[in-house]
C-alpha cells in the first residue's frame, strides 16, 4: 500500500509539478503502476494496453509543463480566454435585451435635505455621501476637513481594529487641497468631490505598497494605478488608505495580524474584504473598495453589518488589480447604504481598453423610483432552511409585503438538471492555482500565516492536479446555470435570498449577476446579520432602487457600532 501511494504522489507531482526528486525529473519514463495508481485519484480506468499507449504521450505533457514554468507569468497577465456572461443569450437565441426601469437614463441622486456644519466634525463620521457632499458643495466643509477626519480616525482606530495596511496622508491632503482651490474657481466634479475613501490592497497605487495582504508580497510596489483608483480620482474622491485584505483574497488574516469587527473586536471582520468592510462600519470612511470571487464582498459586509454591491461581472475595470480568477473577479464599493453604493458604482463603471471583458451599459437610477413596476421573486427553499438569523430575513419579506410588496416564489431546478455548483468550485480553484503557480513552485506560499487544509497554500497545491478536460467540463456545466438563470429572470426582475443558505451565492458568482447585501437586524449577541438582493445582468440600477427602498423602510443600515 505505501508503495502504491509513493507511485501515486510521484506520478501526480511529475505531470503536475515536474519531477518527484531530480533522478525522477531526469527519466523520461514513466511506470505503468504510476499511471494506474493516478487513474484512482482520477476517477478513471484504463486497459493496460491503453496505459501503454498512452506513455510516451504523458511524458511528452510533462517535459512540456516543465519548459513553460522555466517563464511563468506575472499575475497581471490574462489567458487567452474571455468569460463573458451574456453567453446564456447568445446560445438559446434569446434577445440580449434586458428589462430597465422607465427611468431616464441619467442616474438621478435627489437632495439630501438640509444639512448645516455640525460643532464638531467627529459627528460627520458616519453621514451619508449625499450629506457630505451637500456640505462639501455649498462651502460649509472643505474637502481637506474631511480628508484629516478620516485620516485621524483611521490613526486612531485603524490598530485596535487592523484594518490599515497603509496610511498615505501626503497623497490625500495634496488631492483634498487641489480640490478645494477647485471649488475656489467654481469647478465641481460631482457627488463624489471631496469624499475620502478606503480602497482594499489588491489594487495598485503607484508609489504605494501593494501587499495583496500575503507576506511573500508585502514590499511590492507596482508601477501602476488601478483603473478604479483613477477613475475615482478624476471624480474627487480623496484616497486615504490602502485597507486589509484577507491574504490572496481569502479571510480576515492578512500578514499585519487579523482584521476585527468593530461589532465585537473579539471576532475577525470576515472577508476576504476584510479592512473595506470594518473600516466603513467603524465609520473610518464613508466608502470603500472591495472586490468578490466567492463572498468577498457579500461575507465581510454581512459580518460588519454594511452595504456592499457586488456587481455584474464586467461592469467594472479589474485592470491594475490583483487577479485571482479571471473569469469570476468582479470589483464593486462598499458603504453604509445602497444609495451610496449607487453613487459610487456609477463613477467606477464603464469599458476599460486596460480590461477587455469590460462592457458599456446603462444605469439609469433614480432615488425616487417605487417598486411598483419591479416583479420581486424569493428563494422559497432557501429560506425555508434551517439557519441562523432565519427569522430575521423572514420579518424582512413580511415588512416588504406590508409595504405592497407581491413576493414570488422561485427555485432552482438544480436536482432536474443534475448539477450540484458547489462542484463547480473548481474553476475557481484551477485558476487561482494558475494565477499563484511561481508561489508554489517556489515554496514561498510557506510564507503565508495561515497553513491549514482550507487556506491558499493547499488549496494552490491542490488546484496543480486538476485535469483540463475537468476544468472544461465545469465550464460546460457554468453554461448550463447561466441558461437558468437566463430562464429566472423572464420571470422577476429581482430575487431576494438569504446571503448565505442555499446555493444562489455560488450560482451567481459563477454565472456573473450582480447582487446587494444589505444589513436586516442583529442576532443574538448584536452580531449584524444580513439579507441579499440579486438582479439582471447589467441591471444594478433597479436592483440598487429595490435595495434602497428595503433600508428606507427598515432603517437598519443605519444603525452603528458602540465606542466608534
Amino acid at each position: 500500500m505505501k508503495s502504491n501511494l509513493f507511485n501515486l504522489a510521484c506520478f501526480l507531482l511529475i505531470l503536475a509539478l515536474g519531477g518527484c526528486g531530480e533522478e525522477i525529473r531526469e527519466s523520461r519514463t514513466l511506470g505503468k503502476s504510476q499511471v494506474k495508481a493516478s487513474e484512482m485519484v482520477l476517477g478513471l480506468e484504463m486497459t493496460p494496453a491503453e496505459r501503454e499507449m498512452m506513455m510516451e504521450d504523458l511524458a511528452d505533457q510533462r517535459d512540456a509543463y516543465v519548459s513553460m514554468r522555466q517563464e511563468i507569468p506575472g499575475n497581471s497577465i490574462r489567458p487567452a480566454l474571455r468569460f463573458d456572461p451574456r453567453l446564456a443569450w447568445a446560445t438559446r437565441g434569446v434577445s440580449t435585451r434586458y428589462k430597465r426601469s422607465p427611468a431616464v437614463e441619467l442616474a438621478d441622486w435627489g437632495d439630501p435635505g438640509p444639512v448645516s456644519r455640525p460643532s464638531s466634525l467627529e459627528s460627520l463620521a458616519f453621514a451619508n455621501i449625499g450629506e457630505l457632499g451637500k456640505l462639501i458643495r455649498q462651502r460649509q466643509v472643505t474637502c481637506l476637513e474631511l480628508t484629516d477626519l478620516a485620516l485621524a480616525r483611521l490613526e486612531e482606530f485603524g490598530p485596535e481594529l487592523e484594518c490599515v495596511v497603509t496610511l498615505l496622508p501626503e497623497r490625500a491632503r495634496q488631492r483634498a487641497r487641489e480640490l478645494d482651490r477647485m471649488l475656489d474657481r467654481g469647478e465641481y466634479l460631482g457627488p463624489l468631490h471631496g469624499i475620502p475613501y478606503g480602497a482594499k490592497d489588491l489594487l495598485a497605487v503607484k508609489g504605494a505598497p501593494t501587499t495583496w495582504g500575503a507576506a511573500p508580497y508585502r514590499d511590492q510596489v507596482l508601477d501602476e494605478t488601478a483603473t478604479v483608483v483613477r477613475k475615482l480620482d478624476q471624480a474627487g474622491a480623496v484616497l486615504v488608505a490602502k485597507l486589509t485584505l484577507g491574504a490572496l483574497a481569502w479571510g480576515d488574516v492578512w500578514f499585519g495580524g487579523k482584521t476585527r469587527n468593530p461589532w465585537n473586536l473579539d471576532e475577525g471582520s470576515s472577508g476576504s474584504s476584510a479592512g473595506s468592510a470594518s473600516s466603513v462600519a467603524a465609520g473610518l470612511v464613508p466608502f470603500a473598495i472591495g472586490t468578490e470571487t466567492l463572498g468577498s464582498i457579500v461575507s465581510p459586509c454581512t459580518r460588519c453589518g454594511v452595504t456592499g454591491l457586488r456587481p455584474t461581472f464586467g461592469r467594472v475595470s479589474r485592470a491594475g488589480a490583483m487577479a485571482l480568477s479571471w473569469t469570476m473577479d468582479k470589483i464593486g464599493p462598499i458603504a453604509r447604504s445602497a444609495a451610496d453604493c449607487a453613487m459610487v458604482f456609477d463613477t467606477i463603471r464603464g469599458v476599460d481598453p486596460r480590461d477587455p471583458t469590460t462592457i458599456e451599459a446603462p444605469f439609469s437610477y433614480r432615488h425616487d423610483q417605487d417598486l411598483t413596476w419591479v416583479r420581486i421573486g424569493y428563494l422559497k427553499s432557501a429560506f425555508d432552511k434551517d439557519y441562523p438569523g432565519q427569522e430575521l430575513d423572514h420579518e424582512a419579506m413580511r415588512e416588504l409585503r406590508f409595504q405592497g410588496v407581491d413576493l414570488v416564489p422561485i427555485e432552482f431546478p438544480l436536482e432536474a438538471m443534475g448539477i450540484n455548483p458547489s462542484d463547480l468550485s473548481i474553476i475557481l480553484t484551477a485558476e487561482a492555482g494558475a494565477a499563484f503557480q511561481d508561489l508554489t513552485l517556489s515554496g514561498r506560499d510557506d510564507e503565508m500565516v495561515r497553513q491549514i487544509r482550507f487556506a491558499w497554500p493547499n488549496v494552490f497545491r491542490t488546484a496543480q492536479f486538476i485535469p483540463a478536460v475537468e476544468y472544461i467540463q465545469a465550464n460546460r456545466h457554468r453554461t448550463r446555470l447561466m441558461e437558468m438563470m437566463n430562464r429566472i429572470f423572464r420571470e422577476v426582475d429581482v430575487y431576494i435570498t438569504p446571503s448565505f443558505a442555499g446555493e444562489s451565492l455560488m450560482i451567481t458568482n459563477l454565472t456573473g449577476h450582480p447582487q446587494v447585501v444589505v444589513p436586516d437586524g442583529f442576532t443574538d449577541g448584536d452580531s449584524p446579520h444580513s439579507i441579499s438582493f440579486v438582479g439582471r445582468l447589467y441591471d444594478e440600477a433597479t436592483l440598487l432602487t429595490v435595495a434602497r427602498a428595503f433600508q428606507e423602510i427598515t432603517g437598519w443600515h443605519k444603525k452603528t457600532p458602540p465606542g466608534y
